[in-house]
């Protein structure tokens, strides 16, 4: 028999810069404005970050927060902070004073990395923080006054380029916290471990095709989910990493051609806005995927984007499953099908990927809903790709981890393929003169129409049907459309009782990754009820 040294081994993103320190080590692996890394240089300055670390004082399972934008410190700090023996705490970069010192604190933050245009916020509460002991300034944009603390790149010149020896002893260690974007209550601390991130890293290799050739633009927030894990994912590969310090649109369009990007990650509300700025091409020169979750994207954004030549994938997660945890797989004989009914098939969240191990969807009995594409229950996963628990937190990780599967809140149907559709978060549901309605499926059609921009629909009371649907809409620039003209076009797609009473006008709120927060609609709309159910 063989000893468990021999025929086992941690499962680790840091085998993956290791590895690729050697195998591409004079490849570019980062790209910022004018600055390029190769794999070996990328290397050096983890191990730099790592050494510094320790020698500031940092001890096996320190969290280590970093409060900056998609430049490459960020890249480095997903490496060199577990190679340290540290957990790395991706701060939101939106959040305002109270909920990052909220953060701090409940993670217990040892270190604190901030990009100095980020101070501002930190400054007001810097004497709130109960755990900091060292903040190391990330001085990336003049003009910005810097905390009280050491410069980043001074920092990494008190470590040593050497690579540093492991401190893991076990795979299920925590390697991240990832606070939820706090779409309502106060944020909770997503555990990740060293196996999770290493099997999800795989996955995305695999569902998003990435290669040693994949050229990979940073438009999804590092801070969210350790940026779906392709932060480690596109390092395993060998790819390119094009850092992104702020999202623009046009910008986004020159450097898909100026840098020949393959791939890129964004919510449905970010595409929205890239595929309608005037630089969008009307064809693309060179294959481009587009990988998009955060939300269902309506059959007519699929559309949109597959005319123009790229290529999407639909996938489907949370931040309590490392991100992405179910793809729309594409299959073969959609080729034969107008694109319309093509790009609705494509708009279903799909199948496990290939690492992830359960889903089901059940009813409140957690008995499976029959697969008929019409009967909603909740999505449930378990498996290798879900987190461990919540940061501090037994008791609510107890509950979604209920009859051993954890509990997405999210309503879907199971389809006889057997691909699931989400329908709604259980929250989201209208429940009108007594039937179900789905404000996904009033979403949809109002995206149909030429003139929405941007949309949500949730439920308001009523004094007769109890909840009906309203719907708050954002119009394309120059687009002019009326409110009865946009529920009259609802009427001739969907049954009455789906379609909005009323339609607001107005700009959408966002959390920092896009999902539209319909709970501050809910806020404005049930001033005044006791609950946000109402039977008349």
């Amino acid at each position: 028999m063989y000893s468990q040294a021999v025929d086992r081994s941690i499962l680790t993103p840091l085998t993956f810069i290791q590895r690729n320190a050697k195998v591409y080590s004079q490849k570019v692996a980062i790209i910022y404005n004018q600055k390029r890394f190769t794999y070996g240089e990328f290397a050096n300055r983890i191990n730099c970050l790592a050494s510094a670390l320790r020698h500031a004082g940092l001890e096996k399972g320190d969290r280590v927060a970093f409060f900056c934008f998609n430049t490459p410190p960020m890249l480095e700090a997903h490496f060199a902070v577990p190679l340290a023996g540290g957990i790395l705490v991706s701060i939101n970069t939106r959040l305002t004073s109270q909920e990052v010192v909220y953060i701090l604190n409940d993670c217990g933050a040892k270190f604190l990395f901030v990009d100095t245009e980020l101070a501002n916020i930190i400054r007001p509460v810097q004497n709130n923080l109960e755990t900091v002991k060292h903040i190391i300034n990330i001085d990336d944009l003049e003009g910005f006054e810097p905390l009280d603390g050491e410069d980043y790149e001074a920092f990494l010149q008190t470590g040593k380029p050497t690579p540093l020896s492991w401190i893991i002893t076990d795979e299920m260690e925590t390697i991240s916290i990832n606070y939820t974007s706090g779409t309502s209550g106060k944020p909770k601390g997503v555990m990740y471990s060293h196996r999770g991130a290493y099997i999800n890293s795989l996955g995305e290799i695999i569902e998003t095709t990435l290669t040693p050739n994949s050229v990979y633009l940073w438009t999804l927030p590092m801070f969210h989910c350790n940026g779906w894990c392709f932060t480690w994912g596109v390092t395993a590969i060998g790819g390119t990493h094009i850092c992104l310090r702020k999202f623009n649109p046009g910008n986004i369009w020159k450097l898909i051609q100026q840098k020949e990007v393959t791939h890129l990650n964004a919510a449905p509300a970010i595409l929205i806005s890239l595929f309608n700025h005037p630089n969008c091409p009307q064809l693309l020169e060179k294959p481009l995927t587009i990988t998009t979750a955060g939300a269902p994207p309506s059959p007519t954004l699929i559309e949109k984007i597959t005319k123009i030549g790229a290529k999407i994938i639909h996938v489907y997660g949370l931040t309590e499953v490392y991100g992405p945890y179910t793809v729309c797989e594409y299959q073969s004989d959609w080729d034969n099908l107008m694109i319309a009914e093509k790009a609705k098939l494509m708009a279903r969240q799909g199948v496990p990927y290939i690492g992830a191990d359960g889903l089901r969807v059940v009813d409140q009995n957690m008995n499976d809903v029959p697969a008929d594409g019409q009967t909603m229950g909740e999505v449930v996963m378990r498996g290798n790709m879900v987190m461990t628990g919540y940061y501090n937190d037994p008791e609510v990780t107890e509950r979604v981890f209920r009859g051993g599967w954890f509990h997405s809140g999210d309503l879907a149907v199971m389809h006889p393929d057997g691909y699931i559709e989400v329908r709604d978060r259980m929250k989201d549901i209208i429940i009108t003169s007594g039937e179900n309605v789905s404000s996904i499926e009033v979403e949809q059609c109002l995206y149909r129409h030429q003139a929405v921009l941007e949309c949500a629909v949730i439920a308001v009371p009523n004094a007769r049907r109890g909840e009906v649907p309203k719907a708050f809409v954002t119009l394309k620039e120059r687009a002019q459309v009326t409110e009865q003209e946009l529920i009259q076009f609802c009427r001739n797609q969907i049954a009455a009782f789906k379609c909005p009473t009323k339609i607001e006008f107005t700009t959408l709120p966002k959390t920092s990754t896009g999902k539209i927060q319909k709970y501050l609609l809910r806020e404005k709309e049930w001033i005044g009820y006791e609950k946000r159910i109402y039977g008349g």
